[in-house]
């Protein structure tokens, strides 16, 4: 009898072995000629060479799972060990669920959420950019094009593809009355900041987007504070580009560094800048068409997402068909 050792201490072992260490009941269940021993980091294993060969392969992906996904369920443990499910809901042969996961589902938030592209136009965001540098994500209120866009980039940086996300939005409901309000200039800010924390929040747990917001691997201001600056090595998303001006948009699309991806979301037909004033999206979606490495995706009704009564009110103001 051999014996293998394995550590775990980059994996959190709660997510490994399963409430109540149901997990770990079916790894035992699955390699019944091997005696498996957890204490702490260390895992070892004993048993003849080819069921410890055997075994240390089928473990190694739950690892990879975990640490990919920060998730793991009774599901994702059978499908990885080859094990029978225990549902009566048969799991997906490996192949498929590889394919389900690196297409329609973007990134794992916490407690398993699964967040993916649910309809054809967000499904080409996310085709599109691995594609492209640049994006541009047309469509009406509900479409998920914003929320599409933060999981993009959740992804990448996950993925260790890129080392910062940038969220930016025009402020322009403040304007230059800004004073008016009560608080610091972040606290004046936050709240036309406050659906890309929301995005956030269903992607990225709790404790671990604190220090993403503090260490600024994640950070979240207003455009006017990308003036001046090289964004590289970063994901970057201008969101409510309708409310930016032809300067504005220039500057921004202008910031960006050589290892950069952009995305640009926007809605032309909710423009809150004042009435003399034009949006620079129009310009941009004009003069920028036929560059390559820019993408342009228009989302319609089809793709509304929310509640079923969105669509309809959207169609009654005119805004789509």
């Amino acid at each position: 009898m051999n014996e293998l050792k394995l550590s775990i201490e980059n994996i959190n072992p709660a997510v490994l072995w399963g409430p109540n260490n149901d997990h770990f009941e079916i790894i035992k269940k699955q390699y019944p000629k091997l005696k498996i021993v957890a204490r702490g980091s260390d895992v070892k294993v004993l048993g003849d060479d080819h069921e410890l060969a055997l075994f240390e392969e089928k473990f190694s992906r739950l690892l990879q799972h975990v640490e990919k996904y920060e998730n793991l369920n009774i599901q994702d443990v059978e499908r990885i060990l080859g094990a029978k499910p225990s549902s009566d809901k048969e799991a997906p042969a490996d192949g498929a669920a590889d394919k389900f996961a690196s297409g329609e589902v973007i990134v794992f938030g916490p407690n398993g959420v699964m967040v993916k592209a649910r309809t054809a136009n967000q499904r080409k965001m996310v085709d599109g950019i691995g594609k492209n540098d640049i994006m541009f994500a047309i469509g009406p209120a509900g479409t998920g094009k914003t929320y599409t866009a933060v999981a993009l980039a959740v992804r990448a940086l996950k993925n260790k593809e890129i080392k910062r996300i940038i969220l930016t939005r025009p402020a322009v409901e403040a304007g230059e009355n800004l004073g008016f309000l009560p608080g610091d200039l972040k606290e004046k800010i936050d709240p036309y900041l406050r659906p890309l924390y929301d995005a956030l929040d269903d992607m990225i747990p709790a404790e671990k987007l604190k220090v993403y917001l503090e260490n600024r691997t994640i950070e979240i201001a207003p455009l006017a504070f990308m003036r001046g600056r090289t964004l590289d090595n970063c994901f970057v998303i201008l969101d409510e580009a309708q409310n930016a001006t032809d300067m504005q948009l220039k500057m921004f699309l202008t910031r960006m560094g050589p290892s950069a991806k952009f995305i640009v979301t926007g809605d032309v037909t909710q423009i809150d800048l004042p009435k003399k004033q034009m949006s620079g999206l129009h310009t941009a979606l004009k003069i920028l068409t036929d560059i390559k490495g820019i993408d342009i995706i228009y989302l319609s009704g089809e793709d509304v997402v929310r509640h079923k009564l969105v669509r309809k009110i959207l169609a009654a103001y005119g805004d789509i068909q």
